[in-house]
């Protein structure tokens, strides 16, 4: 028997997938992980525009899992899909994170002490005590080095990961921050803390694990010259009150 969406879940856990057939089947570890924990709970899928399977496997899967599930036909960015998941979680807080689980959905276990002490918990693969299973190759791992330098330097953000996809959000800083998100995609992530900042918001990053996945949709050196133009679109918008 499918349990029920709960009418007010302590934790909604929003996913955006994109051409994603193959690993959808990831989403029985995580149902299976948040049913131990029994915390009332729901799962948020976005379908951004998939031009493969995914969406037919989501219709089959949901025959044995309940989800809210949100899907348009044009691709947007992971921005675009993670904002829309979060304003329509219901979630008095509200994790996001991938499906290929880079981040085993376990880690959470690390975020559950500190859920009432702080606004926004965001894992880290650089603090220490992280641990990589598997690493980047060297040429990733170096942008993704200067990138952090330049977000430090650019934004005034004292953190040592912007880009690891498990970041969690009380419901009162979910509201703050998304409706003034406007990077649909791969800057959306250090978009959302300097307006976490900007607004006053408590951040704690913890150390988890991590490995890398050889199929990431990340494609260089597009993606990386991508992110580097939406640090001066942040700081353009920032600049105009746009946050504000």
């Amino acid at each position: 028997m499918i349990k029920k969406l709960p009418k007010f879940p302590f934790i909604s856990i929003v996913i955006p997938l994109y051409n994603e057939e193959r690993r959808v089947s990831n989403l029985s570890k995580i149902y299976k992980y948040f049913d131990r924990t029994n915390l009332k709970y729901e799962v948020i899928l976005i379908n951004d525009g998939s031009k493969d399977k995914t969406l037919r496997k989501l219709n089959e899967i949901s025959k044995n899992f309940k989800f809210n599930l949100i899907s348009y036909s044009q691709n947007r960015g992971k921005g675009y899909a993670i904002r829309v998941g979060m304003i329509k979680a219901r979630g008095q807080y509200r994790l996001f994170t991938d499906i290929d689980l880079s981040t085993p959905i376990e880690e959470f276990n690390k975020f559950l002490p500190n859920l009432k002490e702080y606004d926004i918990i965001i894992g880290s693969r650089k603090k220490r005590g992280s641990k990589l299973i598997i690493r980047q190759p060297k040429l990733r791992e170096k942008l993704g080095k200067g990138f952090t330098k330049l977000s430090q330097l650019c934004l005034g953000l004292n953190l040592t990961d912007f880009t690891c996809g498990y970041k969690c959000f009380s419901k009162e800083a979910t509201k703050k921050i998304f409706s003034k998100q406007r990077i649909n995609r791969w800057g959306f992530d250090t978009e959302i803390l300097f307006i976490g900042k900007k607004k006053g918001l408590s951040i704690k990053e913890i150390p988890v694990i991590w490995k890398n996945d050889p199929e990431t949709k990340v494609k260089l050196p597009l993606d990386i010259i991508t992110s580097f133009l939406d640090l001066l679109k942040i700081r353009y918008a920032s600049f105009r009150k746009l946050y504000d």
